[in-house]
């Protein structure tokens, strides 16, 4: 990923945090000359290895993950708010349309996991994203969940390298800014309005 260096973000706690807000992500690998992707969620656990683990699954019949039974580097994409700016909201002229937009970018060694611990992680991300859920055993009861459990493989990547780019205008005037997060509030989607709240929360944070 082209990362000019105003636009970088290097440091980890950061860049995990992203991962956990934003966590559906892209997997993409090679197979034979083939360019493979796989739209999956993802869990990450910080701890493990150097730069942390993450862990997702997918269906049995997506024949990608045939890929990492043998070892291999895979290339991970989160993606978080993204917009268009129109050079009309910056106060220094002349000024070209752009796209603003944050992204993280993971490489990491692919592997299957065990049963054991797929079961744990589909527990895991019930808790995360709907815990009323996890406590009705009546909504998901166990002979149900083992059945659903033939039909998908788990998969863990192990994280080599890791990086960030929040373009967010850092490169212009305050008052350049200031304009874009006003531009961005004044549009009618919701894509314009999260990358508006998102600009802000990085300029009170100073990253």
């Amino acid at each position: 990923m082209y990362i000019p260096e105003s636009f970088r973000i290097s440091d980890l706690e950061t860049l995990h945090s992203f991962i956990e807000q934003h966590s559906f992500g892209i997997i993409v690998s090679e197979r034979e000359g083939n360019l493979l992707a796989s739209h999956v969620p993802f869990l990450l656990n910080r701890d493990q290895g150097v730069l942390g683990c993450l862990r997702s699954h997918m269906a049995i019949k997506n024949d990608h993950w045939k890929v990492f039974e043998k070892a291999c580097e895979v290339l991970i994409i989160f993606s978080g708010p993204h917009a268009y700016i129109s050079p009309s909201w910056y106060e220094k002229k002349p000024a070209v349309p752009t796209w603003n937009y944050a992204a993280v970018h993971v490489k990491a060694k692919a592997s299957i996991i065990s049963s054991d611990v797929l079961d744990h992680d589909l527990s895991e991300l019930v808790k995360k994203y709907d815990p009323v859920l996890s406590g009705d055993h009546t909504m998901i009861p166990d002979d149900f969940k083992e059945r659903l459990m033939q039909a998908i493989v788990g998969v863990q990547f192990e994280i080599t390298d890791i990086e960030g780019k929040y373009k967010l205008g850092q490169n212009r005037s305050t008052n350049d800014q200031e304009g874009i997060i006003a531009g961005l509030k004044a549009q009618p989607d919701v894509d314009s309005h999260l990358l508006a709240k998102f600009t802000e929360e990085h300029r009170k944070k100073g990253e």
